[in-house]
């Protein structure tokens, strides 16, 4: 059982594949949380690029010497996956306005259904434009995405 006031941020997204964004996002998140759960989406009606086995290996990998970090996969609502991991907070990331009125839709919705708030984390500098569905679109031309994946996240 979590200890109740334990600080525990839930990261999730599909993550496919995890990316400099991704990293930036809980470098600078984990100073906040005692723990932070990244939770790696499936949904079996999507095609994904990885596995979702893939997936969380490649992060837990990435993360293998930061004992605040969990790495799981969920197939079902945020909200659900972030009290069953006992979360205090939804750690989200945003490149755009776009991105912006998305999550804050999300996250309206996730506190009304859910009861948890949600932090926003803007783009470093430089990673506006680095998305899990560009370094896919990159790949599938065969063109080099080393520079868009994190260093340790190379299995």
């Amino acid at each position: 059982m979590a200890n109740t006031s334990e600080r525990i941020g839930i990261f999730v997204g599909s993550f496919d594949p995890f990316t400099i964004g991704h990293e930036s996002i809980v470098r600078r998140a984990l100073p906040l949380f005692d723990k932070i759960v990244i939770g790696v989406g499936y949904n079996e009606r999507k095609i994904y690029m990885q596995s979702p086995d893939l997936r969380v290996q490649t992060i837990k990998l990435m993360y293998s010497d930061e004992p605040k970090i969990e790495v799981k996969i969920y197939t079902d609502l945020t909200v659900d996956f972030a009290h069953r991991e006992h979360g205090t907070f939804l750690v989200k990331g945003v490149r755009s306005v776009k991105d912006f009125e998305y999550e804050r839709e999300q996250a309206d919705i996730n506190a009304k259904i859910g009861g948890i708030d949600t932090i926003l984390f803007y783009a470093e500098p430089g990673l506006e434009s680095v998305s899990s569905s560009m370094v896919r679109e990159l790949s599938h031309f065969s063109k080099d995405i080393d520079e868009f994946i994190p260093k340790k996240n190379k299995i």
